[in-house]
């Protein structure tokens, strides 16, 4: 059970590293110590507990089974200087390191001796000079920021790298064209904001399929509605018949005796449950697009949900339809507002996502910039304590909810 929020902060957010499949392959871990200061801080690696925070922050549910993928660990040069490194699992992390523009001879042997002590190394904010080759030598990977080279620049630097056998991360990837356009230049690592990016079909609309699942959730939203109700709309989906039922009898729910008809199952779940799972089933549905992204709205939508309780506000469930919604427009391959149009949703609900309009639209707001590390969009009277326990409740709550959807 999760536990409510305390007095001890810590912010930490991850951030997902894809391959070429767009399969999480790793996270990179995002962190801001305390409330003071402005601006993103990354994880040093000297945080309390260092175990249990990548336990955390780097088990996923995928396609049912729960598997743990590498920590990338951003190290500053005055920790890394410092003589002190934390007693890290070495086979997971890799530690990010920023050599700067000119070589410094402590800087290399405090670098070579991690790769000495079994850690994997990766050059960030990286461009090739022969006065670097020392540590390419120790590097497995190099990230390029594809936002600071054009085509030819990119392919330039990594011809000039290829000597050194390293794998090239493009990070700032904000869209699908240029993930395909990196995938063919040869770049084994991803990073960037393109699964949020819907990559558009002109006219596109919601399928039969998905306007089912949506006429659904609007019949949820009801408050006259009743079991049988909702039963005549989940029977037209045998996929949303078969998952719900099976996510009812599954371990989390462990009940006596299995059971068998949709009424019985909406009655036992509740109505918010049903909602919740409802979308959860309808966005995992589609096939062609990465379990990352159905990860990251279930993840937020729980985030909002929580912050929503905790602070006493009043229809949590809005916040948690907010979270989930906001992403659906990635889902689906159309415009924002096009999505917003086709889809059964409060006006609450819509402002918020819309332009973070309302009560709503601030918690969303803030969840949004929490889960990016963008620390410094964050308002002044943030209660972190709130978020950082909302987040990772929810980071919980999701590979929970994800393993459910897949037990037998």
């Amino acid at each position: 059970m999760d536990k409510t929020p305390d007095d001890q902060c810590l912010l930490v957010a991850r951030q997902p590293i894809f391959d070429q499949h767009q399969k999480v392959v790793a996270y990179e871990l995002l962190y801001r110590p305390d409330d003071e200061g402005t601006g993103a801080t990354r994880l040093e690696g000297s945080a309390p507990n260092g175990e249990i925070i990548l336990n955390i922050y780097t088990s996923i549910s995928d396609a049912g089974a729960v598997r743990r993928v590498p920590a990338f660990v951003p190290v500053s040069r005055d920790l890394l200087l410092s003589g002190y490194f934390p007693d890290l699992p070495s086979k997971q992390v890799v530690i990010e390191l920023e050599p700067g523009d000119e070589p410094d001879l402590d800087y290399e042997r405090a670098a070579l001796k991690l790769v000495k002590d079994g850690y994997r190394l990766a050059l960030c904010n990286f461009r090739y000079s022969g006065k670097h080759d020392n540590l390419l030598r120790a590097a497995q990977i190099v990230k390029l920021d594809v936002r600071l080279f054009d085509e030819d620049q990119l392919d330039q630097q990594m011809r000039l790298m290829t000597p050194f056998k390293v794998a090239f991360l493009g990070e700032g990837i904000d869209n699908f064209d240029q993930l395909e356009r990196c995938i063919d230049m040869g770049f084994k690592l991803y990073q960037g904001s393109f699964l949020s990016k819907p990559k558009l079909v002109q006219e596109r609309r919601v399928s039969a399929k998905q306007f089912t699942l949506l006429q659904l959730i609007q019949e949820l939203q009801k408050p006259a509605t009743t079991p049988a109700k909702l039963e005549a709309l989940i029977i037209r989906d045998p996929v949303l018949t078969f998952k719900l039922l099976r996510i009812v009898n599954s371990a989390a729910y462990a009940l006596v005796r299995k059971v068998e008809s949709v009424a019985q199952a909406v009655v036992l779940l509740g109505l918010e449950q049903v909602k919740k799972w409802a979308t959860l089933i309808s966005m995992s549905a589609n096939k062609d697009k990465p379990e990352e992204l159905s990860r990251v709205l279930l993840i937020r939508g729980r985030m909002c949900e929580l912050v929503a309780i905790t602070q006493s506000l009043p229809a949590p469930t809005s916040y948690f339809m907010a979270g989930m919604m906001s992403g659906l427009h990635a889902m689906l391959d159309i415009q924002q507002e096009s999505m917003l149009a086709q889809v059964p949703l409060g006006e609450d609900v819509k402002t918020a996502i819309r332009g973070g309009a309302g009560t709503i639209g601030d918690v969303l707001k803030n969840v949004i910039n929490y889960e990016n590390g963008d620390w410094d969009r964050l308002p002044v009277d943030f209660n972190s304590a709130a978020y950082d326990w909302a987040y990772r409740a929810s980071l919980q709550w999701a590979q929970e909810s994800m393993q459910a959807m897949h037990e037998d």
